[in-house]
């Protein structure tokens, strides 16, 4: 356990990174049976769906809370839950952290509905909008608070520790993309739609989740710099999800699915720019390592 305890405690963010992998994909993986047997389904047609969920929102979750309590014991832990609990931040924040997603996330539906009526937002033409709102708030409760005990509570500060704020927005926004990769590659071929199955896998390895998911996390990791907030990643997390199902156009798939990924993404990474460009050196500043005695 000593020897565990000094590897994690070198390689901390290396450390979450696999444990995570391991536990969500792995226990994806049982579910499904195996890689082949996710082909042809998609996640509301398929009962094996619960099972995977589970498993894939065990993995930051269970790491993070594992690995603070391992490196740093109760100090830690009790560090984790005031971070967790962390609320007066200021009105600012909370509307930075809860209408980004929705408001990016419209204009752009909006301003590509001019080109055609297939990226009108789904809550706009669904005949049950209460269910879909109902739904969506709850899959996005579940995923930003649950994921964001392991990403912001434990991953961020953990990668902070040695690089400036951009780099760790960067970092663990790619670990972040990737992570999603595998649900994504069950519901290939239904999301694929006009496009063959590889040339939207590749689309989605390299632009959709690199693209959007990446720069929204350094947006997280903005405002978890000011804020000191896990409660402020998981309100962003819930907001970013639940606005995307909130807002997805119902049935949208193939080349129109990949050019709103794509212009979501340059969206978010303009908003990025507008952030950075000013703050250049704060932002790529190092975190000022402790002195011990």
């Amino acid at each position: 356990m000593t020897r565990i305890r000094a590897f994690v405690g070198r390689h901390p963010v290396a450390a979450y990174f696999a444990l995570t992998f391991v536990i969500s994909w792995g226990g994806a993986l049982v579910a499904f049976g195996s890689l082949a047997g996710m082909r042809g389904t998609t996640p509301g047609s398929d009962p094996r769906f619960p099972y995977a969920l589970i498993a894939m929102l065990a993995g930051p979750s269970v790491s993070g809370i594992l690995l603070t309590a391992l490196v740093s014991g109760r100090v830690g832990l009790r560090d984790f839950l005031s971070r967790a609990g962390t609320w007066r931040v200021g009105v600012v924040w909370y509307a930075v952290a809860i209408m980004t997603a929705p408001i990016l996330m419209l204009a752009t539906l909006l301003g590509l509905s001019l080109t055609s009526p297939a990226f009108l937002p789904g809550i706009f033409t669904s005949d049950q909008k209460g269910s879909l709102l109902l739904l969506s708030l709850g899959v996005g409760l579940a995923a930003g608070v649950v994921e964001e005990l392991g990403w912001t509570g434990f991953a961020m500060p953990a990668t902070r520790r040695g690089y400036g704020v951009l780099a760790t927005g960067l970092a663990v926004g790619v670990g972040w993309s990737a992570w999603h990769l595998l649900p994504n590659l069950w519901a290939a071929q239904a999301a694929a739609g006009d496009l063959p199955v590889s040339m939207h896998l590749t689309g989605i390895a390299v632009g959709i989740f690199v693209g959007y998911l990446t720069a929204f996390r350094v947006l997280m990791a903005w405002v978890y710099e000011q804020t000191g907030s896990i409660l402020m990643g998981m309100l962003m997390h819930v907001s970013f999800t639940s606005s995307l199902l909130i807002l997805n156009p119902l049935g949208i798939s193939g080349t129109n699915l990949a050019t709103f990924s794509f212009v979501l993404a340059g969206a978010i990474w303009l908003v990025v720019l507008a952030i950075v460009i000013p703050h250049t050196r704060i932002l790529t500043r190092p975190a000022l390592r402790r002195r011990t005695a």
